[in-house]
């Protein structure tokens, strides 16, 4: 049910997504470059889209995994969204 609401509000957003769907663990590390708990969207080998919840328009930093497991780092919310090439959406409804 959430797959599902999830998809529906992301085709609403963004157009006709056809297919979202979470990366399968074995092939984590090829396509990003990081291995499963470390997962970051600065860095990755591939550039995949970004999207970050309008909410987090509220906050000034935000916590992303520092790329190994177990690692976190806090980041201003304007440089990350900008470094990564983020966008801003209304998915927390």
């Amino acid at each position: 049910m959430r797959y599902r609401l999830v998809r529906m509000i992301l085709n609403e957003l963004l157009g006709n997504v056809q297919n979202i769907e979470m990366i399968h663990v074995k092939d984590l590390l090829g396509l990003t470059g990081y291995i499963r708990g470390g997962c970051s969207p600065i860095g990755m080998k591939k550039k995949f889209p970004t999207y970050f919840d309008a909410t987090a328009a509220d906050h000034e930093k935000i916590t992303v995994s520092a790329g190994v497991r177990g690692a976190q780092m806090l980041v201003e919310r304007e440089v990350l969204v900008r470094f990564v090439d983020g966008t801003l959406i209304d998915v927390a409804r």
